[in-house]
């Protein structure tokens, strides 16, 4: 595998780490405080989506033609929102949660787009909570689908076909690893590998990943000699907040001896080692992490999976409280002061795409193309910073 030069993203950090030396460390508000705000952004979501079976219908202005079609509410947008609607019932045992969930479930007859034939790791985002759900009342049917398209891919040796973006990693490593853990069969675990390795190290001929600079491209079309326009390589924001959050829960429920636990371990560390630097003083991180000047400022999705991960990561004595609290920190303070409306609408989101320019200009006001999945990586940011500030 070629390597590329290290230096840009060095000189970046130390930037970086200047100017966030300046800005005093934050503190955590208390749990009682952080859970207020997050039951304000979570009930002004189910409030205006009171139908959690009715279809996802891209946000359009006036005169603008929506982004997509209509899709199913099963659909990742909103899987990753109840990902973050579980994580906050877990903390907020509120049963109004539970049964939003369980509805959404029945509503779509506990399926996955595409159906038991389908590898698309979107489609299997929402059994994550089919999960959660299953193991709060396990019935079969909750899971039947699910498992029967991972067993499909367990049979079929080829790894090149499925994770071909990195996003795809949260999108189904969690559900491979709670699945094999569920099951007691190691085959789950080794299919979830080879799937990995071959995301980091093969796709577009030399991997996702920089093992030199500790980051993922988004997908093989980011791969040099495309670059920023400072030059510098192309990795968003988002697209290593979903890594980062994949690892951090396949950590959260692999067993200590299963195969390979000790790679997602390093590689969890790294990233975060070379992420913690590149958080700017307001605590939020520019979605483009080598090239703060391409569309830098506020955002909340790639903000709030970077302060999700560190979070787990200490709570799994994986990263140092005294590293990495204060970061998660003035993420928090950031996301809760300047995103956060007072009616509990979330501003700062950038809607879906792969890349810093997509879904520009992200700003206070602006309604994202989903507003969905923007809510569910807040939730999973405030329920890590609850937990911290408990402790």
């Amino acid at each position: 595998m070629p390597t590329y030069p290290r230096l840009p993203l060095v000189l970046a950090v130390l930037a970086f780490s200047s100017a966030a030396a300046a800005e005093p460390a934050a503190t955590l508000p208390s749990p009682a405080e952080i859970l207020t705000t997050l039951r304000s952004v979570n009930g002004y979501f189910m409030q205006k989506h009171p139908d959690p079976g009715q279809p996802s219908v891209p946000f359009a202005r006036p005169g603008e033609a929506p982004k997509a079609p209509t899709r199913p509410s099963n659909l990742w947008t909103r899987a990753v929102y109840y990902e973050g609607l579980m994580a906050l019932h877990r903390i907020d045992p509120d049963p109004r949660y539970r049964d939003y969930a369980v509805s959404w479930g029945e509503a779509h007859h506990w399926d996955v787009i595409g159906g038991p034939s389908t590898i698309h790791a979107d489609n299997q985002c929402c059994g994550q909570t089919y999960l959660d759900l299953y193991a709060q009342d396990p019935r079969p049917e909750r899971i039947a689908e699910l498992q029967a398209s991972l067993e499909g891919m367990i049979k079929n040796p080829k790894t090149d076909d499925a994770w071909w973006w990195c996003d795809a990693l949260q999108m189904a490593m969690p559900v491979f690893a709670r699945l094999g853990v569920l099951n007691h069969d190691p085959r789950y675990f080794e299919k979830m590998y080879a799937l990995y390795r071959d995301a980091k190290t093969r796709q577009g001929g030399t991997g996702l990943y920089n093992p030199t600079d500790h980051l993922w491209w988004r997908d093989r079309t980011f791969l040099p000699p495309v670059h920023e326009p400072n030059g510098r390589n192309s990795y968003w924001a988002r697209g290593n907040g979903w890594v980062l959050t994949a690892l951090a829960r396949v950590l959260d429920v692999l067993p200590a001896d299963a195969p390979h636990r000790d790679e997602y371990v390093r590689m969890f560390r790294d990233m975060a080692a070379v992420l913690l630097p590149l958080q700017r003083p307001d605590g939020f991180w520019n979605v483009s992490l080598d090239d703060p000047g391409h569309f830098g400022g506020k955002e909340v999705t790639g903000t709030s999976l970077f302060a999700y991960g560190f979070g787990c990561g200490i709570r799994q004595g994986l990263l140092a409280k005294d590293d990495y609290e204060p970061a998660i920190a003035r993420a928090w303070n950031g996301l809760s002061h300047d995103a956060v409306h007072p009616n509990g609408f979330l501003g700062y989101v950038q809607g879906t795409g792969k890349q810093p320019s997509d879904g520009q200009p992200v700003t206070y006001d602006k309604v994202p193309d989903f507003d969905d999945f923007g809510t569910g990586c807040f939730l999973l940011a405030g329920t890590e910073a609850w937990k911290l500030a408990g402790r």
